[in-house]
């Protein structure tokens, strides 16, 4: 059971997702993003306990292992055009997907990613965009998934049920402003989605 929150940026949202009982926290290091946070500055915010996850753009492979020992990270998650041979050294990979009309969960049987994240459709956009899918889909999978998009403490439940995922993982529904976490609906939705894996 994986429950991710991303899009970290502030230590207070790093220490409220923790006491909520977070099991992985997101640094985005994709500077256009409005969400990004310099790796510097992701080192300093602890978080024990939980898992350290990077989340990444068409970056350099060896730009991913230099952050990855700044910012202290356990995972390197991917979201744009890398193929195995851009994959980092010495840091687990989580794979981002866009699931779209044009979606085919077969196109990924081989992928050697750890963990297959399945975000909803985002358009032109790297990541995603608060958006759902059908989470039906994730049960035809035949490895480690994580549910993303559109996600919060009102639909996880139902999300957790229909597609029994490895995890979950929320970011712009549990925020006041980009970048910026509202505590009450993070901690919802930590505690929905807990409850929902234990059932």
């Amino acid at each position: 059971m994986m429950v991710k929150v991303c899009g970290i940026t502030r230590l207070a949202d790093a220490e409220a997702a923790v006491i909520a009982g977070a099991s992985a926290l997101g640094f985005n290091f994709y500077p256009p993003s409005p969400r990004y946070v310099a790796p510097e500055v992701a080192a300093r915010m602890e978080a024990p306990g939980v898992v350290r996850v990077g989340v990444f753009v068409n970056e350099k492979r060896a730009r991913v292992e230099q952050i990855a020992l700044i910012a202290r990270l356990d995972v390197a998650q991917l979201h744009g055009d890398e193929s195995p041979d851009d994959y980092p050294a010495g840091v687990t990979v989580w794979k981002a997907a866009r699931v779209d009309e044009g979606f085919d969960m077969r196109a990924w049987t081989g992928c050697p990613a750890d963990v297959l994240l399945l975000d909803g459709p985002a358009g032109l956009l790297f990541g995603g965009a608060g958006r759902s899918f059908d989470w039906g889909i994730v049960r035809a999978a035949k490895r480690k998934v994580i549910l993303a998009g559109g996600l919060d403490g009102g639909n996880v439940r139902e999300a957790i049920e229909a597609a029994r995922p490895w995890g979950v993982d929320a970011c712009s529904k549990i925020e006041s402003a980009p970048g910026i976490k509202d505590h009450a609906k993070m901690t919802e939705f930590i505690q929905a989605a807990r409850r929902a894996f234990a059932c």
